[in-house]
């Protein structure tokens, strides 16, 4: 029969690669800015990785329920390391040269018109350095900002309110989080203007407001399975560790 420490071995890693993989698609996939008119018909166009990145912010808020602020952040430097090193990998793939077959099938698109499949590669993996720059340095104070404010209201509130502590800390990061990726990748290293980053970071923002209300259930969800997972008294003990490690 596992242990308590064995379980609570288990479930950190479990949380911390659900975490991982999602930020790490999030930054791979958010290159790309689509039209939420088209799609929902909403105004305004959305990065693609605002579409999983909900899963990271409820993530960070289970772990810092059961692990603290400490644990956040472990995972949270762990995960822009892993992030510097999937980025690094690309950009060496996009500098492997081409094989003159490959080139050759793929010359044509479907329609029968010239297609360079190299700089089409190039063009969507090599993102360039100002977006792999902004990306790394809004999650890094967005986990950081998220982390110190979900432990200032669970400090503030004596540990009640989960609501208000995993919704509270979310908007406020993001709030962040969303105009710092989209300024240093696209107005300080790319060609958008500030009034485009402003509309677009508006949408992302409000986009990540409804999902983190609509969320809201899956924390609790998320606190009934775990707690059952480890059991009561040994819930309690994990969460009484996570109160005292506050301040980490």
């Amino acid at each position: 029969m596992p242990t308590y420490a064995h379980k609570k071995q288990q479930l950190y890693l479990v949380l911390s690669g659900i975490f991982i993989v999602n930020a790490l698609l999030a930054e791979i996939i958010g290159v790309k800015i689509f039209s939420a008119d088209k799609l929902m018909g909403l105004p305004g166009n959305l990065t693609a990785g605002v579409l999983i990145w909900p899963v990271v912010f409820v993530t960070t808020d289970i772990i810092n329920e059961y692990f603290g602020k400490a644990g956040v952040l472990r995972i949270s430097y762990l995960t822009v390391a892993l992030i510097l090193f999937a980025f690094g990998v690309i950009f060496l793939t996009t500098t492997l040269p081409p094989a003159d077959f490959w080139l050759d099938v793929n010359k044509t698109d479907d329609l029968g018109r010239p297609f360079d499949i190299e700089y089409a590669y190039d063009s969507i993996f090599r993102q360039g350095l100002g977006i792999i720059t902004g990306s790394i340095v809004a999650f890094g104070i967005g986990q950081v900002l998220d982390a110190s404010v979900f432990a200032a209201i669970r400090k503030a509130t004596g540990g009640r309110f989960v609501w208000l502590r995993a919704t509270g800390s979310t908007l406020i990061s993001q709030l962040v989080d969303s105009f710092v990726v989209l300024y240093v990748a696209f107005y300080m290293f790319g060609n958008w203007s500030l009034d485009q980053v402003m509309r677009v970071a508006n949408t992302n923002y409000w986009y990540k407001f409804a999902m983190a209300i609509l969320l809201t259930p899956m924390i609790y969800l998320a606190h009934y399975v775990i707690d059952k997972y480890l059991g009561q008294e040994e819930t309690v003990e994990l969460q009484k560790e996570a109160v005292e490690n506050i301040s980490v």
